[in-house]
């Protein structure tokens, strides 16, 4: 979404074709910073610039930006940390291209984030833990959030793109609707008499947040599957703000744009961690992670040497013409001048999630489990579409498959098993 309105949404294949096929777009520099004021001690952050992974013959490399934003404890935040941007890769098969794997982050998120929150709650640990996870390849970027942190993109042609979902249950009617059907119950905190205050939880538990890793207390109907957008910028690059709730509680995205304004990531995000302070004081964790994208910066050119007349024609005669059987889409988007958006969806349903015109058959080996990777022997695996009621036939054999534990989380995320005992907690 875009402080502009719609946008058009291009094919991947057609920006990347576009790269490969006119001039060499070179990768941008990542410049970034971070600041925090801390109350409680639970927002944690990952900043991993130069990842590399295999393409080829050669290595390409990518950058990894994560927010974890804790509640009732840091176990579920910093357990994330440590676990997810492994489970997340895991689930991208070996061997891909360039537009093969970007392709795939988001399915491979999802997947990251399930099992990480399914590896977190066998620990039988209460707390929990938004997550606000940013991948950087070239000049794509892939944003897959659960809770309320968010992370905004000030585009170098002035636009305001908001690249995450607010899964609080009082600004989200589809959540609250999705929680009820279920099984879980929302409310204010009940004070007696009748009287309800605060912000609408769900209960038991009395979390205010639908999505989020961890919170086992809660109900499994609190899902991890996160909200995944996925756009290319302009060669002119932007700016991207990530940060915890204590700073969108007091500033809007064109505030915190503005106050930091040519500043370097560092300095910028001091300040807008000090505007939200400064606001209402330090009530919890304020955190915040700046990202500038830009486009590399060359040295001048050398002066050609001064060439003979008879030279220039010649080689004007043997240009190479542009070529007439190029499609009216490559043509369309030959010169990108604005951010694209390549890819959005915020089902909490896995089966939607994983069900993609991508082939199966290049995402996921047969007999892996598409969650956590487990190896499975013929006939163990349950088919992600199993139980739709849709007027597509599928056959038994149609993939991606879960192994039975992950189809027992699957199933308790939808409501459709008791998610057992739970018990009320203090929670954020």
């Amino acid at each position: 979404m875009s402080s502009k309105g719609e946008h058009q949404t291009v094919p991947l294949s057609v920006l990347l074709k576009r790269e490969s096929e006119s001039e060499k777009i070179e990768d941008p520099e990542i410049l970034h910073g971070q600041a925090s004021q801390s109350k409680k001690g639970e927002d944690f952050t990952l900043l991993k610039t130069e990842c590399q992974r295999a393409m080829g013959d050669g290595v390409a490399t990518f950058s990894v930006f994560g927010l974890f934003d804790g509640h009732n404890g840091s176990a579920a935040a910093i357990f994330t940390k440590e676990n997810l941007l492994n489970n997340v890769l895991s689930a991208i098969p070996a061997n891909l291209n360039r537009e093969e794997w970007v392709a795939a982050l988001p399915r491979a998120l999802v997947a990251g984030f399930v099992k990480t929150d399914k590896d977190f709650q066998e620990r039988a640990k209460t707390s929990g833990t938004t997550v606000t996870f940013v991948i950087i390849e070239g000049w794509v970027v892939t944003v897959a959030s659960v809770g309320d942190s968010r992370c905004i993109l000030g585009s170098a042609e002035g636009d305001i793109y908001y690249l995450s979902a607010d899964h609080r249950l009082e600004c989200n009617v589809e959540e609250r609707e999705r929680i009820t059907a279920s099984g879980g119950e929302v409310g204010r905190l009940n004070t007696g008499g009748g009287v309800q205050i605060g912000p609408l939880r769900c209960w038991p538990g009395g979390l205010c947040l639908s999505r989020s890793i961890g919170d086992m207390d809660v109900g499994e109907y609190i899902v991890p599957v996160p909200y995944v957008k996925q756009v290319k910028l302009s060669t002119a690059g932007g700016r991207l703000i990530i940060s915890s709730d204590g700073v969108w509680d007091v500033l809007s995205a064109e505030v915190a744009l503005e106050c930091c304004r040519g500043m370097p990531p560092d300095a910028a995000a001091a300040q807008i961690v000090k505007e939200a302070v400064q606001a209402k004081g330090l009530r919890d964790d304020t955190t915040c992670i700046v990202v500038d994208i830009l486009p590399l910066e060359k040295p001048p050119p050398p002066l050609p040497p001064p060439k003979k007349a008879v030279k220039g024609k010649l080689k004007a005669m043997f240009r190479k013409k542009p070529s007439e059987s190029s499609s009216h889409s490559d043509k369309e988007y030959m010169e990108p001048d604005a951010v694209e958006e390549l890819f959005e969806e915020g089902s909490a349903m896995l089966s939607e999630r994983f069900d993609t015109k991508y082939p199966v058959c290049n995402m996921f080996k047969l007999f892996i489990c598409a969650v956590c990777q487990l190896e499975m022997k013929p006939g163990e695996g349950v088919s992600i579409h199993a139980g739709r009621s849709n007027s597509v036939k599928l056959r038994p054999w149609d993939g991606p498959f879960l192994c039975t534990s992950c189809q027992e989380k699957k199933e308790a995320m939808e409501g459709k098993r008791p998610s057992g005992n739970r018990h009320d907690s203090d929670s954020d």
